[in-house]
């Protein structure tokens, strides 16, 4: 079992910048994929990023350029890193952890959830 709690959301405005943690515990992190899901009232729950274990990054199309993910194996915890928010990121932000053996980091199969960071970007 591996337990992740989110941290970091917040309020801010268009433009902005904010850096979400996603720390693990229970088991060590190193053989799994990490990912961030965000999802918006009555909507699916979308991919955002993820990592691999090796450090291998993937970005929805709508983070590139903007977010950049990272991991810290050692201290079992990921973190998102957001610049030049805009309102329409505006979403709960979820972390989230499967095996490496799962596949395409972007398919959400994932088998462990943190309870979500709200992030609210006004304009």
């Amino acid at each position: 079992q591996v337990q992740l709690v989110e941290s970091g959301g917040g309020l801010v405005q268009a433009g902005d910048s904010l850096r979400l943690s996603c720390a693990a515990s229970g088991r060590t992190i190193s053989l799994y994929v990490m990912g961030w899901f965000r999802q918006e009232p009555g909507k699916e729950r979308d991919f955002v990023a993820a990592i691999r274990w090796s450090g291998s990054p993937y970005l929805a199309d709508s983070a590139k350029g903007r977010f950049t993910i990272s991991r810290d194996n050692a201290k079992s915890t990921v973190f998102l890193q957001m610049n030049s928010l805009r309102p329409e990121d505006t979403a709960v932000y979820y972390c989230a952890a499967k095996f490496e053996l799962r596949g395409d980091p972007h398919i959400n199969n994932y088998d462990y959830w943190g309870q979500g960071t709200q992030v609210t970007v006004s304009s």
